[in-house]
């Protein structure tokens, strides 16, 4: 189990950011691009986060105290949930994407720079669909 949280949690982590959505540009951006840099900030923070904590619940579940394991155990899917959140938000990026660039003035105000056909592949890149996570949960813990 830990072997399989520390591989999916590498793999959060080895995401690289476009440069305009990095950090240090990303407080320049407004409208649109900032909204939709900030999406992928959340998505980042968040299944970072989750697998981190999903990975330290799981050590103590195995080694730790007894209280330690029980309070790992009952908290756990809350860690989980957390993973399954940072999906859902980079799922909205290609939702933002659409709509800001067809308020925009779409591909008449983008002209070469950015296509109809490279905003769709970008829509498809991060949609539900492809950011789902599979076992795909029915319902949130907090509903």
């Amino acid at each position: 189990m830990r072997q399989a949280i520390g591989a999916a949690r590498a793999k959060a982590q080895a995401i690289v950011l476009p440069p305009p959505l990095q950090e240090g540009q990303a407080v320049t951006l407004t409208g649109p691009a900032a909204q939709i840099a900030g999406l992928y900030r959340s998505y980042l923070l968040l299944a970072a986060r989750g697998w981190k904590l999903a990975e330290a619940a799981t050590d103590e579940i195995q080694v730790g105290s007894p209280s330690s394991a029980r309070f790992a155990r009952e908290n756990v899917d809350l860690y989980i949930e957390s993973v399954y959140d940072g999906h859902f938000t980079l799922a909205q990026i290609g939702k933002k994407l659409v709509d800001a660039y067809a308020k925009l003035g779409g591909a008449k105000a983008f002209a070469q720079s950015l296509t109809q056909a490279e905003v769709d592949a970008l829509a498809g890149a991060y949609s539900e669909a492809a950011g789902r996570l599979n076992p795909h949960v029915t319902a949130r813990l907090g509903s």
